[in-house]
C-alpha cells in the first residue's frame, strides 16, 4: 500500500510538470520582480521554501528579482541599540540613526540571509542596495519624514548584466539622494519602481493576506486599474491595502504588463502564480 501511494504521488508530479510546460515556455526570458516580505521571511525553512521557488523560476528561463523588506528585524535592532524614534501621522522618522541602523540591517544582515538561502538551493545571488551603481537615485518628497526617499530615476543596466550572468538581484530599498545621502524607501514602492524601470512582465507583491477582497470578504481574483480606483473610492480598498494598490498602478502605467497582490504564506505561491491554471492572488492589468 505504502508503494502504491508513492507511486500515485510519482505520477502526481510527473503530470504537474506535464501540465506545467506551457507556463513555462509562455515565462521563458520574462522579467519578474518579487517583492519579499511577511510570511516568507518569517523563519528559516520559510525562507528555504521561498528560495528553491526562485531558483526552480530561474532554471526554466524566468530572469527573477528580489526586492526585500525587512521592519521587524530593524526594529529588533533598534530596540536593541536603545534608539528611541519619533512619529509624524503614524509614520517613523527616519533621522541619521535610524538611517544608519536601517542600511546596516537591510544591506548586511537581511540581504545576506536571502542571498545565502538562494545559493545554498544551488542558485547564484547577489545582494545590492539602490545606491550601488545609481540604481535607485531618489527625492525627498516628505522631509517631515527625515531620510525618506521616493524614486525618482532607476537605472536598471547593472540588473540587465546580472542577468546575463545567471545571477540573481537580491535589492534592499534603500537610495541615495541628489547629494548623495542615503534614504530608506518603502519596499513595495522599490519593487514597483525596479519593475518599472525593467519594463518587467510580472510585479508579485507577497503580503500576509490572500489579496484583493471584496466587502463580503470574496477574493478578487483579476482587476482592472479603474476597478481599483473606483473600489478605494468606495473605501472597500482601504488600509494596508492601498499603498499596495497604488504600488500596482504606478508599476503598470510605468509599463509593467501585470501586478500580483498574493498570499506569501500559502506554499509555493510564487509558483502557482505563474506556472499553473490556478494562478494565486488578486491580478491586476489593464484589460486586453
Amino acid at each position: 500500500m505504502k508503494t502504491q501511494d508513492m507511486t500515485r504521488d510519482w505520477i502526481a508530479t510527473a503530470k504537474t510538470l506535464n501540465q506545467a510546460l506551457p507556463y513555462m515556455q509562455r515565462y521563458a526570458g520574462a522579467i519578474v520582480v518579487i517583492k519579499l516580505g511577511g510570511h516568507a521571511m518569517s523563519s528559516q525553512a520559510a525562507m528555504e521554501d521561498f528560495a528553491r521557488d526562485v531558483v526552480l523560476m530561474q532554471q526554466v528561463g524566468v530572469n527573477p528579482v528580489i526586492v526585500h523588506g525587512g521592519g521587524p528585524m530593524i526594529n529588533d535592532m533598534l530596540d536593541r541599540l536603545g534608539i528611541v524614534s519619533d512619529f509624524v501621522g503614524g509614520k517613523r522618522v527616519t533621522d541619521a540613526a535610524v538611517v544608519e541602523v536601517v542600511e546596516m540591517v537591510l544591506a548586511g544582515k537581511v540581504s545576506k540571509w536571502i542571498t545565502h538561502a538562494i545559493n545554498q538551493q544551488g542558485g547564484r545571488a547577489v545582494g545590492l542596495s539602490g545606491k550601488d551603481a545609481h540604481l535607485i537615485t531618489c527625492t525627498q518628497d516628505a522631509p517631515e519624514l527625515g531620510l525618506v526617499g521616493t524614486p525618482a530615476e532607476v537605472d536598471p543596466s547593472l540588473l540587465h548584466t546580472l542577468f546575463e550572468a545567471r545571477t540573481i538581484p537580491v535589492i534592499a530599498p534603500l537610495g541615495a539622494g541628489p547629494d548623495g545621502v542615503t534614504l530608506n524607501i518603502n519596499g513595495d514602492t522599490a519593487a514597483g519602481a525596479v519593475a518599472a524601470a525593467l519594463k518587467a512582465d510580472r510585479l508579485l507583491l507577497l503580503t500576509d493576506v490572500e489579496g484583493v477582497k471584496d466587502t463580503a470578504g470574496t477574493l478578487l481574483t483579476e482587476l482592472s486599474p479603474d476597478q481599483i480606483r473606483a473600489l478605494t473610492e468606495e473605501g472597500v480598498i482601504a488600509g494596508g491595502m492601498i499603498p499596495k494598490t497604488q504600488t500596482a498602478l504606478n508599476a503598470i502605467a510605468g509599463g509593467v504588463r501585470a501586478v500580483v497582490i498574493l498570499d506569501g504564506r500559502a506554499p509555493n505561491a510564487v509558483l502557482l502564480e505563474l506556472f499553473t491554471d490556478h494562478g494565486a492572488g488578486s491580478l491586476i492589468r489593464t484589460p486586453r
